[in-house]
């Protein structure tokens, strides 16, 4: 019989970085968590839609500082066209183009109050009628990150290179859908989410980052909301 062959330098040191790597990938899955999220609505007038009507999404924008980002906006537009409570969604490009300069960042209405002023200005109503557009949806908010820690470290040598640690970081998207019903000439209530989640990248070699997808996950719960919202011809909020 044959003596046993030992372990060689090589295949030692394989498996110390498989180890190593298991290790990490579990303390990543660890420290990941779940995503949390909290949407709530509030209602001040009846809702419903009829054929023929849409809706237009705009971002605030009278604070360049913490103001809604132009791929959150997109996400919900495209989300609200999908599903049993499909919406059809003017483009919000061509929506204000059209209405210049009454919904640009500097003149657009702040507060529901302002609309009789705005539909009685010459053209206005004529160019939001040609659009078919029955409620502006106004978005604000941000996704920020909030936290974070670990370390890594890289490094190129002769023979390779490669990253070795665990970064972490916390991501925070709040934002608030505001609801005007052209129509009616107010405000026909408001959404509001929030969603927050760890990401984790640990490394041995080559970073391996499992992300929480907090932005899109406010895009999805926004979106389900605003059709619930809208096409229900529900009660107010108490």
């Amino acid at each position: 019989m044959a003596p046993p062959t030992l372990p060689t330098m090589a295949s030692r040191s394989a498996s110390g970085t498989t180890a190593t790597v298991a290790l990490l990938g579990g303390l990543a899955l660890l420290l990941t968590g779940c995503v949390t999220s909290r949407v709530e609505q509030y209602k001040e007038a009846h809702t419903g839609i009829e054929a023929g009507e849409r809706i237009v999404i705009l971002a605030r924008q009278h604070h360049s500082t913490h103001e809604a980002e132009a791929d959150f906006t997109s996400c919900v537009g495209n989300s609200l066209q999908r599903g049993r409570s499909a919406l059809e969604v003017a483009p919000s490009d061509v929506f204000v183009d059209s209405l210049y300069p009454w919904f640009e960042p500097s003149t657009a209405p702040l507060d529901p109050l302002d609309l009789p002023e705005l539909l009685a200005r010459p053209g206005v109503s004529e160019r939001i009628s040609e659009h078919g557009v029955r409620y502006v949806v106004w978005v604000d908010g941000a996704t920020d990150r909030v936290d974070g820690g670990g370390s890594m470290s890289c490094a190129i040598g002769p023979g390779g290179g490669g990253c070795f640690g665990l970064a972490w970081w916390e991501t925070d998207a709040k934002y608030e859908a505001s609801i005007w019903d052209l129509r009616e000439t107010g405000s026909a209530g408001r959404i509001t989410t929030d969603v927050s989640g760890r990401s984790v990248m640990p490394a041995v070699i080559i970073p391996l980052p499992f992300i929480a997808r907090t932005q899109a996950n406010a895009c999805r719960g926004l979106a389900q909301q605003l059709q619930e919202f809208i096409v229900a011809e529900g009660g107010l909020s108490q």
